[in-house]
């Protein structure tokens, strides 16, 4: 499988519901660098699992719109934004984040990413900017 196929799984792989994700498609050694509009967070495997728990617990639903998937070597570059429905309101989709991460993979699975993220602008002219 080549490293965008193993990105391409991990996006594909219905986040909100399916709690192997993470263990199928990341390393136990990973690390993340995380910048995000709340600051600088450093995640290992077993807090990205935390984080996809609690996106389980809240959301219904969680997609991705991938604007651009671009492979270089074992590098993958990936700019998104995420879309999720509440369990509350689960007919109602909303805009979350909008995210560039690069992914590195390593035997099958992703070992680092390098991710930045801010809070969706939900305009018309922001969204459609990743068109």
């Amino acid at each position: 499988m080549s490293p965008k196929e193993v990105v391409s799984r991990f996006y594909t792989s219905d986040l909100a519901n399916n709690s192997q994700a993470i263990d199928t498609c990341f390393h136990k050694d990973c690390i993340i660098n995380w910048h995000s509009s709340k600051g600088f967070r450093k995640l290992d495997f077993n807090t990205l699992k935390l984080v996809f728990e609690d996106i389980r617990r809240t959301y219904e639903t969680l997609r991705f719109d991938i604007s651009h998937m671009l492979e270089d070597g074992n590098d993958v570059m990936v700019r998104y934004s995420s879309y999720a429905s509440t369990i509350e309101n689960p007919y109602e989709e909303e805009p979350l984040a909008h995210f560039m991460v690069i992914w590195h993979v390593e035997n099958g699975k992703i070992m680092k990413g390098f991710q930045m993220s801010q809070l969706a602008d939900n305009s018309e002219a922001s969204l459609n900017s990743f068109s």
